[in-house]
């Protein structure tokens, strides 16, 4: 036997109705069970079965599935997950993921209707932050690679002879604050300029880019025979969801001839609340934007999206002329400019059909008020926190994310108590450092999650600091 189909349908059509049935069964019962759990060894070892030379029956695999790995997964679809920015999914998302499976379609590029599917959801991304309708985009793994292409573009927008020559030992540099994602400083180092090409300009008490600083190293690294590039504001910070003056930074940059670049990996779906919405003021401005659909939008990972303003410059840092993929009038071949020709991936998949068909289904109404509703959860917690003894807020809660400390534990004791809590299956925030502190970090982006969550999270830290205080 040839071919890889099966020679009578009617047994995987069952199949496959099964793993639907217990799909649904997990997600309508997501937030019972423990949150996470640690996965023993001997689950380890039992998926090490070697490169199988004969294949095994459907139902075996899927049973091996159900019982190796559904229970020791990252726990991000249940309510009690706060810790890092991960979208929980949805049903709809799912149902999406199986339907693009089944197309089976390579969105690199050609013209076929999976791409138009794309070009829709970048107009919605574009309308959605109010960006011009003529930008372009394209969807990525996520926002490190966004990032990254943004960089690029902005790089090459300067001076399109680095794509053949390289920077010819010209000293490129951009600016970003010490608060911004990590995935910047990579980006540059595997931009070639070097991580410390990334200034890090440092931050006011409310935790956002301190502009006075920045324009005086702009002048300084002009004065001192560098050529600066791009600026790079946040919208939500990963530390505590701080937003950068979007529209003070765009101004500094136009001033000084500078790309303005918004890294809104979560925050950019805030642009979806009138509430909020004035907050992320001058991310319109944006010569370029990355976020995240599989973040604050719930779409399955991995749904990352990259938006550049000036269509023509961001296909001139990427498009290329090849033989064999010559762009034709009419025909498969037509369709230029391709997705391939906005970034380096040439195989993509079909990453648009889960953001349209979950934004399609909810709508940019109910999803505004979905990041709404994440946000009353975080201030409801971070009320909680200001009002119990022994607990102190660090930073300001601007969307999304609380981090508080203990008082009377040291950095280490935090750190076991949240590894603790990890272990107890009751919830999973995570920790990072603000002023030097070590926090307890809950992100709110799950949209199960809610009060009675954050309370039952919230208790049993009260809980395990008053045992390690004893």
């Amino acid at each position: 036997m040839a071919g890889l189909d099966p020679e009578d349908w009617s047994g995987i059509r069952a199949m496959g109705h099964q793993m639907l049935d217990a799909l649904f069964d997990r997600m309508e019962h997501v937030g019972e069970g423990p949150v996470w759990q640690p996965m023993p060894q001997d689950a380890r070892d039992a998926l090490k079965t070697g490169f199988p030379e004969q294949g095994q029956s459907l139902e075996e695999l899927h049973s091996r599935f159900t019982d190796l790995v559904v229970p020791y997964g990252n726990g991000n679809t249940h309510p009690g997950f706060m810790g890092w920015v991960h979208g929980a999914g949805t049903p709809v998302g799912m149902l999406a993921e199986m339907l693009a499976g089944g197309m089976n379609a390579n969105c690199g590029g050609r013209s076929h209707a999976a791409n138009e599917v794309e070009r829709e959801v970048i107009r919605w991304a574009l309308s959605m932050v109010g960006m011009p309708e003529g930008g372009s985009g394209c969807l990525v793994t996520g926002s490190s690679m966004a990032n990254f292409i943004s960089i690029i573009t902005a790089s090459r927008a300067q001076d399109i002879s680095l794509r053949s020559k390289g920077t010819g030992g010209r000293k490129m540099v951009g600016y970003a604050a010490t608060t911004a994602h990590g995935c910047l400083p990579r980006a540059f180092d595997l931009a070639g300029f070097g991580s410390d090409a990334l200034r890090r300009v440092p931050v006011l008490a409310d935790h956002r880019m301190d502009l006075v600083a920045l324009k005086r190293m702009i002048r300084e690294d002009h004065e001192a025979g560098y050529t600066p590039f791009m600026v790079a504001g946040t919208a939500g910070t990963v530390d505590c969801g701080a937003i950068d003056d979007l529209a003070g930074i765009e101004a500094i940059a136009r001033e000084n001839g500078l790309w303005f670049h918004v890294d809104a990996a979560f925050g950019a779906l805030a642009c979806l609340s009138s509430r909020f919405q004035k907050a992320l003021s001058g991310i319109e401005k944006a010569d370029s934007l990355a976020f995240d659909f599989h973040k604050w939008a719930q779409v399955p990972y991995d749904a990352g999206c990259v938006l550049v303003r000036d269509r023509k410059a961001h296909a001139a840092a990427f498009a290329q002329s090849l033989d064999y993929l010559t762009r034709e009038p009419r025909g498969l071949a037509s369709g230029a400019p391709w997705f391939c020709d906005f970034g380096p991936d040439l195989s993509r998949g079909f990453r648009a059909l889960k953001v349209w068909m979950t934004l399609g289904h909810y709508g940019s109404q109910r999803m505004g008020q979905m990041v709404e509703a994440c946000c009353d959860v975080a201030a409801n917690l971070a009320h909680r926190v200001q009002t119990t003894p022994g607990l102190v807020l660090l930073a300001p809660v601007t969307l999304n994310i609380v981090c508080f400390g203990i008082d009377g534990l040291s950095d280490q004791d935090v750190s076991e108590l949240v590894q603790d809590l990890h272990e107890s299956g009751v919830a999973a925030p995570s920790t990072t450092r603000i002023n030097s502190r070590l926090a307890v970090r809950a992100a709110i982006v799950n949209h199960r999650t809610t009060t009675a969550d954050t309370d039952h999270m919230l208790d049993a830290v009260i809980a395990l600091a008053a045992a390690r205080r004893a």
